[in-house]
């Protein structure tokens, strides 16, 4: 009689250890899986990015995926950034192939055939270029081209400015001009 009621715990014990140690397996891989997939995916989006309650930046782009846990955020498929001054004034234009934002830092990096036009009359080409939301600073350590107001083309490594391109530098500066310098 024991081995009567103990073959039968024995069948109804096995199936749930069983199915326990698939379930734990299934649960990791789930996990691991899901651990590279976005939490949240979004097409055609526009983010407006603020600093105490200003506009800096409106950001737009063709493809957004987001991961919550990594707090970064991916855009694709065309991005467009307009940024603002203190005065809530538009200032310069960004676009990108792609761009990532690192939500704990507040930095941006565009990536990718990076054109910035400021309203100024400067314009800069890059492969890659950061902004820094919090000291609304770019900068890059790639080689850049910049097109002056005056249409002076100069080349170089590295580059740093203010968002409104006022006051930039070339790290590594290049260039040729036809204009006379007087001196």
């Amino acid at each position: 009689m024991v081995s009567k009621y103990l073959m039968k715990a024995l069948i109804c014990i096995i199936p749930l250890v069983i199915s326990a140690c698939v379930s734990n397996a299934t649960v990791e891989e789930y996990e691991q899986k899901r651990s590279n997939r976005p939490d949240q995916e979004s097409w055609d989006i526009t983010i407006t990015m603020t600093n105490e309650g200003l506009i800096r930046a409106v950001v737009q782009s063709g493809y957004l995926k987001k991961f919550q846990q990594k707090s970064f955020i991916f855009l694709e498929d065309s991005v467009s950034v307009d940024f603002y001054n203190d005065s809530e004034v538009h200032t310069t234009h960004l676009k990108s192939i792609k761009a990532e934002i690192n939500e704990k830092s507040n930095f941006m990096r565009a990536m990718h055939s990076v054109v910035v036009k400021s309203d100024s009359g400067v314009t800069l080409f890059t492969d890659t270029l950061t902004w820094n939301h919090s000291a609304q600073r770019i900068f890059t350590d790639d080689t850049v081209m910049v097109v002056t107001e005056k249409k002076d083309t100069v080349n170089g490594v590295g580059f740093e400015s203010d968002i409104e391109m006022k006051y930039w530098k070339i790290l590594k500066p290049s260039g040729v001009t036809d204009r006379i310098i007087d001196g």
